[in-house]
């Protein structure tokens, strides 16, 4: 009976997160500088809407807001994967490196010209794909590095985090050597460029976004059950048949994999990883059956809501949704350090 009530608690909890999404996707569709009433939006959605409202919202408004509920979900998951397998509450793919190493290899890119150019006092997008394809080698590149040591010189969850904390510093470096010999309109390139703003994806970078997450999420869903016994340690998870280090690092690999393909698209965007699987750990447990679904929920939430309030906030000026995460994470992080501290 108490096993029951602990599954369905879980699944309602799904569910409600599910309508809590569909509802402020809606809201957010609804709003911008061509305003639409809920019912025009419902409208569209089923197929009966207008010429116009078609237009806006198809072609621009839920791309966006799908973008921020694959990126949002992509994030946590991988957040959620780390965080188990490395057994430390501060891991994600950013501990990897992967937002410093993606920052690089942006950085590179428009120092060799490709991808933006200057239009009336403004920064341009001319040829985004150079500068998301060399984004995403920079990102991976850092876990590439850091993985291919874990399989040689089996280094411990430990050790591969203060790897990632060194690659990340190492970029860090890269990066401000790159923009010291930028010029302004370069410079100004890469900066905007590390703001995380999901209005630079379309209906193509949405697709393979989908793709991307719905691999992954399917081999985490897979591994679910070695993910919990890996929770436990090391030997626990060899005492049951699983391989730790191999499956390690692969799912660190995969979910490495699936931030980069995020941050390239959309650049880099804070805290989703961290906060989304620890807000599900806390309200739910941390069972990795229903652990790694309710934090790609929790996190497609938390980010399509920070994309919102970046839209609303100062409208028609846009913030980058990078600055709002940023805002809202560190002191519900915090929060959640305490309350962690405090239940032990």
């Amino acid at each position: 009976m108490e096993y029951e009530k602990y599954i369905a608690n879980r699944i309602l909890a799904g569910l409600f997160l599910f309508i809590l999404i569909f509802m402020v996707s809606v809201f957010s569709i609804s709003q911008g500088g061509y305003n639409l009433s809920i019912d025009e939006v419902i409208r569209v959605l089923i197929g009966r809407g207008d010429y116009k409202s078609n237009m806006v919202i198809w072609n621009i408004r839920f791309p966006r807001v799908l973008a921020g509920i694959l990126v949002g979900a992509s994030l946590a998951i991988s957040g959620a994967v780390m965080q188990g397998f490395l057994r430390n509450p501060l891991a994600s793919p950013f501990t990897m490196g992967v937002s410093h190493g993606a920052m690089f290899g942006a950085s590179i890119a428009i120092l060799l010209g490709a991808g933006y150019s200057e239009s009336s006092g403004k920064i341009i997008v001319n040829n985004p794909y150079a500068v998301v394809l060399f984004a995403f080698l920079g990102a991976m590149s850092a876990a590439a590095i850091i993985l291919l040591l874990a399989k040689l010189k089996g280094l411990s969850p430990e050790a591969i985090i203060l790897s990632g904390i060194a690659m990340s510093s190492l970029f860090v470096a890269l990066t401000t050597l790159i923009q010291y010999f930028a010029d302004e309109l370069q410079l100004a390139a890469m900066v905007y460029w590390s703001f995380g703003d999901l209005g630079r994806t379309t209906w193509r970078e949405d697709i393979m976004l989908g793709i991307s997450f719905t691999a992954v999420f399917t081999y985490f869903i897979m591994k679910r059950w070695d993910l919990n016994a890996s929770a436990l340690g090391d030997e626990i998870a060899k005492s049951v048949g699983v391989e730790v280090e191999k499956t390690r690092v692969i799912s660190t690999f995969l979910a490495t994999f699936l931030t980069a393909i995020s941050v390239s698209f959309v650049g880099v965007i804070g805290f989703v990883g961290l906060i989304a699987p620890h807000a599900v750990r806390l309200l739910f447990g941390g069972d990795y059956r229903f652990l790694i679904p309710l934090s790609a929920l929790m996190g497609a939430f938390l980010l399509l809501t920070a994309d919102t309030i970046a839209r609303l906030l100062f409208s028609p000026i846009t913030l980058p949704v990078g600055v709002v995460t940023s805002f809202l994470g560190a002191p519900m992080f915090i929060y959640l350090l305490v309350r962690m501290e405090g239940g032990r």
